[in-house]
């Protein structure tokens, strides 16, 4: 029933929905990787835990989020991971997997709509940057 999904209009919609999905406990503690797949209408299809690394870095493996994406049947993907440090500028990894995830995405037919960065207090969003 697509009345009962959330829509994600922009960043703001996007951290609002994902944020809940971290332990404000462990956030400061070690890195965490994890996508937002969205139907057509960008509404939220669901969110995948893709990984939980240490202080300083999470393996990202682009064929996992595409293969969840394309069995969820997802036109639109968003990405979220935080920074244990508290600083929300992306690292120069940040914005290469980035880029690498949104070649993917054309090639399949997604949208990878944002990529964001989470801290305790806050998020970062590609778009809203213009890095995206």
């Amino acid at each position: 029933n697509n009345e009962n999904k959330p829509t994600v209009r922009g960043s703001l919609d996007a951290y609002n929905l994902i944020f809940p999905h971290w332990d404000i406990n462990t956030i400061e503690l070690h890195e965490e990787f994890k996508v937002l797949f969205l139907n057509r209408a960008n509404q939220a299809l669901g969110i995948y835990h893709l990984s939980k690394g240490g202080v300083t870095g999470t393996v990202v493996d682009s064929k996992l989020i595409f293969s969840v994406a394309l069995k969820c049947n997802a036109s639109a993907i968003i990405l979220a991971h935080n920074h244990p440090s508290g600083n929300r500028k992306p690292s120069t990894d940040d914005v290469c997997i980035t880029n690498k995830i949104k070649e993917g995405s054309f090639l399949l037919d997604l949208t990878l709509l944002d990529h964001i960065i989470l801290t305790k207090d806050g998020y970062l969003s590609f778009v809203d940057e213009g890095i995206l």
